[in-house]
């Protein structure tokens, strides 16, 4: 990979992990309510969740996602679900105490599987693979620069929002600043899983 492919790359891998999304709302909200601690497993499990979808991109499931439209429309759909449904618990909490007890929690396994039901994580890893791996005679040796990078990215993107979410925990302990913080959380993904619905 030459320098300039590997520089048109990074750009991507910036302004894709770093844009807010389902995942990096989920680190801030989580980090939030239940500290960086807590929220750690998830921020863990979004570069895990999302190494296996580049690795079945470059294995071509991706182009079956593409190819049969239903399939692509389930995963859309299961994902618009679980986003919504996670909004759904995010609005209602309005106390540490009521976050830390049970509504909003993701551990590590269900961040990874959101992964692939998260269609910006299938767009973005198709995208790759079809810019940067597919057809080409280094392939293997891509894949292997690739990954690593990317996973890199979506972990300290995560890591980043988490550590946002756990500064500001001690100020929305008072009154009902986490209440209308976890409302402004359960509209981004509310807003996400309605983007996602017209792609």
């Amino acid at each position: 990979m030459n320098p300039t492919e590997f520089t048109a790359l990074l750009a991507l891998a910036t302004a894709m992990s770093f844009s807010p999304g389902p995942n990096t709302t989920l680190s801030t909200a989580l980090a939030a309510n239940h500290g960086l601690r807590r929220a750690m497993p998830f921020v863990c499990a979004v570069p895990f969740g999302w190494g296996v979808v580049l690795g079945l991109c470059a294995l071509g499931l991706g182009a079956l996602l593409v190819a049969v439209p239903l399939l692509g429309l389930m995963v859309k759909i299961v994902g618009v679900a679980y986003l919504l449904w996670l909004a759904w618990k995010l609005a209602r909490s309005s106390r540490l105490a009521e976050a830390d007890a049970s509504r909003l929690s993701v551990g590590f396994w269900q961040g990874a599987a959101l992964q692939f039901v998260n269609i910006k994580a299938w767009m973005l890893a198709l995208a790759i693979v079809a810019g940067w791996i597919a057809g080409r005679e280094d392939a293997l040796q891509r894949f292997a620069t690739v990954l690593p990078v990317m996973l890199a990215y979506a972990f300290f993107s995560n890591l980043a929002y988490a550590l946002l979410g756990s500064l500001l925990r001690a100020w929305l302990a008072q009154g009902n600043r986490l209440l209308w913080f976890n409302r402004a959380m359960a509209l981004v993904l509310f807003v996400t899983a309605l983007w996602i619905m017209k792609l």
